[in-house]
């Protein structure tokens, strides 16, 4: 599977494509529908997958609507278990804490996590907003840190990381699972 991203909007959300024979997902099209296409170019779009619902990660999303052929995959339609798209296969797990509608996708074949925003390199996701909680975030944390250390992570803003990188080097989800 070949990974892709594009930077769009205003808060420089990170968009991805996800490209395997011809065929993509699109995770979280934030902004910037002409960026996002010109990426995907001649693949067919199978589904787009969003970690959570804040206007930065869904601005795009519209363009995608009008596309009957396209699904939409998330929170309210997902359960946390493993999911089959053409040739993608992934694990969905629900991470709340910044929002109460936040997931993280797991493709395992690709050790890869595109876990919007509930981790960032050296960081969180604000719990602060509407619907973000301290409690679920650390029951998120909890969760997501019994995976593999060599897992990469690619978040919704910033540039991606590992989770073993940030069990050892995340100051932020040191002091929350301490408190």
């Amino acid at each position: 599977m070949e990974i892709k991203s594009v930077v769009t909007g205003f808060l420089d959300e990170n968009c991805y494509v996800l490209i395997n024979n011809g065929k993509c997902l699109i995770i979280d099209p934030g902004d910037e529908y002409h960026k996002i296409k010109k990426i995907v170019d001649d693949n067919k779009v199978l589904g787009v997958l969003i970690t959570h619902s804040h206007a930065d990660h869904i601005g795009a999303l519209r363009n995608f609507l009008t596309k009957r052929s396209i699904k939409i995959f998330k929170r309210s339609n997902l359960g946390e278990k493993e999911y089959e798209i053409g040739d993608f296969k992934f694990q969905c797990i629900f991470t709340p804490g910044h929002s109460k509608d936040s997931v993280t996708f797991y493709f395992k074949d690709s050790n890869a996590m595109f876990d919007g925003d509930f981790i960032f390199k050296e960081s969180i996701g604000r719990c602060d907003l509407p619907g973000g909680s301290e409690k679920e975030m650390k029951d998120s944390l909890r969760k997501i840190l019994e995976y593999n250390n060599d897992i990469k992570l690619y978040p919704g803003h910033y540039q991606d990381t590992t989770l073993g990188y940030e069990k050892e080097n995340n100051a932020f989800i040191k002091e929350m699972l301490i408190n």
